[in-house]
């Protein structure tokens, strides 16, 4: 079949319309309504008023957090007699990144042993049958050289025992005596105070802000504590208010410590102005298992001092520590009005 060339070159420059068809049906007019009006009120009520399409989002906020807890205490007890207790004291470290460590009650062991000139420590026994690893029927139960599993030495194959027929524990050289059951408890701790001071920054933007009320004096931080309606820019923190607010008992925390989490978010709309960007924070506690008597709950550690004492015999003080662990996180998103986005264009006609 020959193809006409001129006309296929003349079609290029047709005039074509759309042919509409009108139909005189009131359900498909109110159906085809319906439909517009629905996707009029995605796109205003979602796209714009809910998610701010209209505006750019950055969320890669940089942010720093330095903290500083103020309180003194006494205590007296039989371990330690009277002590005065300080942040220097009961802050360990004084400086973790996001984060602190706050003694809330500790085990207090006053552990004496001498270097001799060979520098080897003295010899004593297990003493505690509760280390599995440590007892002993003969000889042959404490290898020379192996170290006690959750002891406190290493074993000098030697078993010591009362008689010939009971059960005895390794002989090991290390730091005597072991640890002694003496808790007791810095019960006015709740009192103590903590100051978060947070700075953030989205680059993007040019945007930072400070969790910090923005003030030429330093009253107003000697006097308010934080509170999220009357006081949102005041850093200060009770840690019993924090305690209490993940849901929990500052005594029955602080006796076997925990981990509690501090969450603040900055959620802020530029296009509402400056003043309008407020830290809001969230408390949590990480370690708490609903099990009755769980293993898995509480925070301690141990650390010590050595000095020496006026014979040139060198002593360490250990200390087991029950404490509350703060782990600070900070979330941010910020947006503003993005003055290139575009009004979708697929709404019917």
């Amino acid at each position: 079949m020959a193809v006409d060339l001129r006309a296929v070159l003349l079609s290029a420059f047709d005039y074509k319309t759309e042919k509409y068809v009108i139909a005189k049906n009131k359900k498909v007019g109110i159906l085809y309504r319906v439909i517009q009006l629905s996707l009029l009120g995605y796109i205003i009520g979602w796209v714009f008023l809910t998610k701010k399409g209209y505006q750019e989002t950055e969320e890669s906020i940089q942010s720093s957090v330095i903290t500083k807890v103020k309180g003194v205490l006494l205590t007296n007890s039989s371990g330690t007699g009277p002590r005065l207790w300080g942040p220097e004291d009961y802050v360990i470290p004084q400086q973790v990144r996001a984060g602190l460590r706050i003694c809330s009650s500790f085990t207090s062991h006053i552990i004496s042993e001498s270097f001799e000139a060979d520098s080897e420590l003295i010899l004593c026994s297990v003493q505690s049958f509760k280390v599995l690893d440590g007892r002993c029927r003969k000889n042959e139960d404490c290898p020379e050289g192996e170290a006690v599993v959750a002891g406190n030495g290493v074993r000098t194959g030697r078993c010591l025992k009362k008689d010939r027929n009971s059960t005895g524990t390794c002989e090991i050289y290390g730091w005597c005596p072991i640890e002694k059951s003496h808790v007791p408890l810095l019960g006015k701790t709740e009192n103590f105070t903590i100051y978060i001071k947070n700075f953030i920054r989205f680059p993007k933007f040019g945007f930072s802000k400070s969790n910090v009320l923005d003030t030429a004096g330093d009253s107003y931080l000697k006097t308010c504590l934080y509170d999220a309606i009357a006081h949102p820019y005041c850093p200060i923190f009770r840690l019993g208010d924090i305690v209490l607010r993940s849901g929990h008992d500052f005594q029955d925390m602080a006796l076997l410590g925990g981990s509690i989490g501090i969450l603040i978010e900055w959620h802020c709309d530029l296009d509402k102005g400056y003043s309008h960007c407020h830290p809001r924070y969230t408390f949590t506690r990480l370690d708490f298992n609903s099990t009755a008597n769980s293993v898995s709950s509480g925070y301690n550690f141990r650390y010590a001092h050595y000095f020496k004492n006026p014979a040139g015999e060198t002593h360490r003080t250990l200390l087991k520590v029950y404490g509350i662990r703060f782990d600070i996180q900070v979330h941010g998103r910020v947006c503003n009005r993005n003055i290139y986005s575009s009004v979708p264009s697929f709404l019917p006609v």
